[in-house]
């Protein structure tokens, strides 16, 4: 598990091999929940899958597309990230963390 960030800000990524592909499992600030799964196969579009209102997609797409084009296998990333009343700031430090955990895939 890989685990960036402080407080509500902090985001876990959990990577699960599954035979040759993976399962990536994100999760963070105050009620972790899932919110999106996201598909990603060499060679083809990412598949995204929104749960309710949540725009989790958002940072667990690139996450499944960098795995996906690194390791050139089939990629699902799932979870969500929730902070209660986020302001712009929460939401653009969370964003950062994420792209951060891409960075260590």
């Amino acid at each position: 598990m890989i685990t960036l960030g402080k407080g509500k800000h902090r985001v876990n990524l959990e990577k699960h091999r599954i035979g040759d592909d993976f399962l990536l499992v994100l999760q963070g600030g105050q009620r972790p929940h899932i919110g999106a799964v996201v598909t990603c196969q060499p060679g083809k579009a990412s598949s995204i899958v929104k749960l309710g209102e949540h725009k989790d997609h958002i940072v667990l797409r690139p996450l499944a597309e960098t795995m996906c084009k690194k390791y050139g296998v089939t990629v699902v990333a799932v979870g969500g990230i929730h902070i209660d009343d986020a302001t712009k700031e929460d939401i653009d430090l969370v964003i950062q963390n994420c792209k951060r955990l891409e960075s260590c895939i």
